[in-house]
């Protein structure tokens, strides 16, 4: 998206949360309240800014040859996401693992992934799924493996106010699915 697109959405971002400020009865002159429009305009833009990246720029041809055959897996990238139904974060980790066939994806770009789907109003669920299809459509493996372990706001913060809850995903292509083997070992890697 164009800057100019996003400095008029940006402006419109503002006004809103201005709008929302006064329905709750907030007073936006005060002074501790009168930049927050602007300031939640500029971190919802940031915390959304998945919306607005491309894929095949996020990669950036970073796909290597390789006669490597064996797993390869990314533990613990950390992730910050909205919940698409209270507009709420959820925080967690994702796991990621895939078994090359030719091409391997750089490493950075793994971590970029789950950054871009990350990036938007989400459910967990969802999430997993995205990271899994994608990184099995750019490297053409053999098979894939992502689990995601989140805390969610909106079941910290609100309705049952479970505080030590996790929620776990995970979603397995491929090999991943068929292999048994391949499946426990991924798993035993998680821990």
């Amino acid at each position: 998206m164009e800057k100019t697109t996003l400095v008029v959405k940006g402006h419109q971002l503002e006004q809103l949360y201005g709008q929302l400020l006064d329905a709750i009865g907030e007073d936006r002159d005060r002074e501790g309240i009168r930049a927050t429009p602007r300031r939640a305009a500029r971190a919802l833009q940031y915390l959304t800014q998945g919306y607005h990246q491309d894929l095949d720029e996020v990669i950036n041809n970073a796909l290597f040859e390789s006669d490597i055959q064996e797993m390869v897996i990314v533990k613990d990238i950390e992730l910050y996401s909205m919940c698409e139904h209270h507009l709420l974060p959820f925080i967690g980790k994702a796991h990621v693992a895939y078994m090359p066939q030719g091409r391997v994806l750089g490493l950075s770009k793994v971590a970029r992934v789950v950054d871009v789907f990350a990036r938007r109003l989400q459910i967990q669920e969802q999430l997993t799924k995205q990271i899994a299809d994608t990184i099995m459509k750019y490297t053409e493996a053999a098979g894939v493996g992502v689990v995601i372990e989140a805390q969610h706001l909106c079941m910290m913060m609100r309705g049952v106010e479970k505080q030590n809850s996790v929620m776990k995903t995970s979603c397995l292509l491929g090999t991943f699915r068929d292999n048994p083997q391949t499946r426990a070992e991924f798993l035993s890697l998680l821990k």
